[in-house]
């Protein structure tokens, strides 16, 4: 690590304002670096597809962030004037999100299949292209919320080709105890990506300085139980009762809870892993099976979570039991620290006797 700092005075509006330049790391962990070593200590042996394809995502979020973070300037803002598949207005940053991931993950020669939230149908890889990873992204969650400047994000998860040979129908179809990998990437005041492979859960920020993903949280975990609720208060009279009566009581008492809702599901699950609470998207009346996709929205989120020591349920069994029958499949979904997702599921129980 170099040491020598120096400081800079910079007058800003008669203020003189002391800047320490800032120390280099000479020897950072870089996530393509942390990749590798994760690679030589779990899968010796290994042919390094999962190494590759890791990198060309985090390739694909690099182009992305850069997008986002010129959007406006680029005229990026506004919609495409077509609706996606879930009946929602694309986004012009929607669709070049969606061309970055598909390309990328086409070209690692590692994926087979990609399923995106963007496609109605299953994406096959060129024959001469395949590898035996199938991958379920989210390019762009949060599209709402792209021309207010509120934090989104993209959310992936990776499964293997249960099969040797040619791929057959219903191949992405399953269950999330299945996943190799998954994570997602926040787009907020900072670039950053938080992956689990299995062996726990690390945050990496983008220095934009060198152009790379940097282990900043290493072992991320969330804690038992949090202070904060995370759900949309507005659908409040369509819940069913068992979840109108657990918000009401984080509401009681001398300590109640803090409301916390951004709307777009990276940022609340962010906010829930690192200080822990519970986010919820339950059914309502309209949506009887949620909102949430199970393949590449629940089922990610799900996995961080129970990574990170959490837990992530559709309020009867636990999201990564679920197999889905179709690609775009919805489902409720209580996500976040143990002790209060527990907590919800024990009302649920009891009004469901």
């Amino acid at each position: 690590e170099v040491t020598g700092v120096q400081t800079c005075a910079l007058p800003i509006l008669g203020y003189s304002i002391t800047m320490a330049q800032e120390t280099i790391d000479t020897n950072c962990m870089t996530l393509t670096r942390f990749i590798l070593a994760e690679q030589k200590k779990h899968a010796k042996g290994g042919t390094g597809d999962l190494t590759q394809l890791l990198s060309s995502l985090q390739s694909a979020i690099k182009a992305v962030s850069a997008a986002v973070r010129r959007a406006g300037i680029s005229q990026l803002f506004g919609v495409a004037g077509d609706v996606n598949v879930q009946g929602e207005e694309v986004k012009k940053l929607d669709v070049l999100a969606n061309d970055l991931f598909i390309n990328m993950l086409r070209s690692s020669y590692a994926s087979c299949l990609l399923i995106s939230e963007e496609n109605e149908n299953e994406i096959e890889v060129e024959t001469e292209r395949q590898g035996k990873y199938i991958v379920t992204f989210d390019p762009l969650d949060g599209s709402s919320n792209i021309d207010c400047l509120v934090s989104i994000g993209s959310i992936f998860a990776i499964f293997k080709k249960p099969h040797e040979g040619q791929l057959a129908p219903g191949d992405s179809l399953q269950s999330g105890r299945q996943i190799v990998a998954a994570g997602y990437a926040l787009y907020g005041s900072a670039t950053m990506i938080v992956l689990s492979a299995g062996h726990g859960v690390n945050g990496f920020m983008l220095d934009p300085s060198i152009g790379e993903f940097v282990l900043t949280d290493p072992e991320m975990t969330c804690k038992p139980r949090g202070k904060i609720y995370s759900i949309n208060e507005g659908y409040e009279e369509h819940w069913e009762e068992a979840v109108k009566e657990y918000v009401k009581s984080k509401k009681q008492g001398s300590n109640p809870y803090g409301g916390r809702y951004i709307g777009s599901m990276v940022a609340d699950v962010h906010r829930t892993l690192k200080y822990g609470g519970i986010f919820m998207y339950p059914a309502t009346a309209a949506n009887p099976s949620g909102k949430l996709r199970v393949l590449y929205e629940c089922m990610p989120m799900a996995y961080i979570m129970e990574q990170a020591g959490g837990l992530a349920s559709d309020g009867q069994k636990p999201i990564l039991d679920l197999v889905p029958k179709k690609l775009h499949e919805r489902s409720p979904i209580f996500l976040g620290s143990r002790e209060d997702v527990e907590d919800v599921l024990a009302v649920i129980k009891k009004h469901r006797v």
